[in-house]
């Protein structure tokens, strides 16, 4: 056997490829055993199918298909990727995958195209997102890298996230000192300052300013 070709591969690197194949010095292409080959192809995490094709005189073929990664989905401190539909492909990540969408909590992953989508509608919001969490699988917490939490709510997402773009854009809501905004109601939205923008506030109102709850996610 003198030649191996690869293509289709992208995320799984080459020497990953060559060592599951088991192609030994000297080893004769009559005598290669394509299926189990091909077999082994198939059990790494990122293939979704592969084959195996002799070219006589001496060339073997090798096409994969990969699993295509979606999203980061995260429960207690595991963190995996996943596809589209949800599937674990592998708990091996590193930075290359920082650019995808972090969910957590369990059945966030059947779910991330539902944010990632709406994400996807508000294109300036979606690069200060730093994760979605899934609440009570019912409904998403935004939180941003800047550390403020949104509170979407149940329904109408679309309008919601609408809604948020629009105010930061004329009051530049997004960068100011606050911990949370809540829009789970449809006629109001609720924003929750840091303990020193409370403070501040209250000295400025003689001490009226409004006492701080807790509050549970719903």
């Amino acid at each position: 056997m003198e030649a191996v070709k690869l293509s289709g591969q992208r995320e799984i690197n080459e020497f990953q490829i060559l060592e599951a194949l088991e192609i030994h010095e000297g080893s004769s292409l009559a005598l290669f055993d394509a299926n189990s080959a091909r077999e082994r192809l198939n059990e790494m995490a990122w293939v979704k199918s592969a084959s195996v094709m002799k070219l006589y005189p001496s060339t073997l073929q090798i096409n994969i298909e990969e699993r295509v990664p979606y999203a980061l989905w995260q429960r207690g401190d595991m963190v995996s990727i996943v596809n589209e539909s949800g599937d674990v492909i592998t708990d091996e990540v590193d930075g290359r995958y920082a650019n995808l969408l972090l969910v957590v909590n369990h059945g966030a992953q059947r779910r991330a195209s539902e944010i990632n989508t709406a994400l996807e509608k508000v294109p300036g919001l979606r690069p200060r997102v730093r994760a979605a969490f899934l609440i009570s699988d019912r409904r998403w917490d935004l939180q941003l890298e800047n550390g403020i939490s949104i509170r979407l709510p149940q329904d109408n997402i679309d309008a919601a996230l609408a809604d948020l773009v629009k105010m930061d854009e004329e009051s530049g809501l997004l960068s100011r000192d606050i911990v949370a905004i809540d829009m789970r109601l449809a006629d109001r939205v609720t924003v929750r300052l840091s303990d020193e923008a409370a403070e501040q506030r209250k000295v400025m109102t003689g001490g009226k300013g409004r006492s701080g709850k807790k509050e549970r996610d719903t």
